[in-house]
């Protein structure tokens, strides 16, 4: 049963459901450089499917994020572990890019996140993505570090993060 969250333009934002994913990886194949097994895809897609969501367009799949829910150390220095979404991974692929469904996806899984009890969100971004990069700033992520050498091809990561509690 699909559960549509939101409309963006023509676009249906939606939960992904167990018949999507393999349109998901074929995006991930796509649109990425970093690439997962089928295993881990429908892992998250169980653990988390509220915060596994899809952009579709006329029965088309055309962009996804997924997350999980990990306890670590703050990335706002509160003391101890805390709850923390962790985006995985998004994707819109190019020629759907530049109308607002990042931001959707982007938005929604947070939204999922709230839900959950997740005191923060986090995710890793190339430094070169400023588009990425862009949309996760105009949704108040910070960057808090950078990661040396985080992607496979040497490239550098920003870790971004997002105080849940400020939302």
């Amino acid at each position: 049963m699909q559960v549509v969250l939101r409309h963006v333009g023509d676009y249906i934002i939606r939960r992904c459901e167990y018949k999507d994913l393999i349109h998901v990886m074929e995006i991930n194949m796509v649109a990425l450089s970093e690439h997962y097994s089928e295993y881990f895809f429908e892992e998250l897609f169980r653990e988390f499917p509220e915060a596994f969501i899809v952009a579709e367009i006329n029965g088309m799949i055309v962009g996804y994020i997924m997350c999980k829910v990990e306890y670590g150390f703050s990335n706002f220095k509160r003391l101890g572990f805390v709850k923390k979404g962790h985006v995985v991974s998004i994707a819109v692929l190019k020629e759907h890019r530049g109308k607002g469904l990042g931001t959707a996806l982007m938005q929604e899984a947070i939204n999922a996140m709230i839900a959950r009890g997740c005191d923060e969100a986090y995710l890793e971004v190339r430094v070169s993505n400023e588009p990425a990069i862009s949309v996760y700033e105009n949704l108040k992520f910070i960057v808090k570090s950078r990661l040396r050498g985080y992607y496979r091809d040497g490239e550098d990561a920003y870790l971004m993060a997002l105080d849940l509690h400020e939302q």
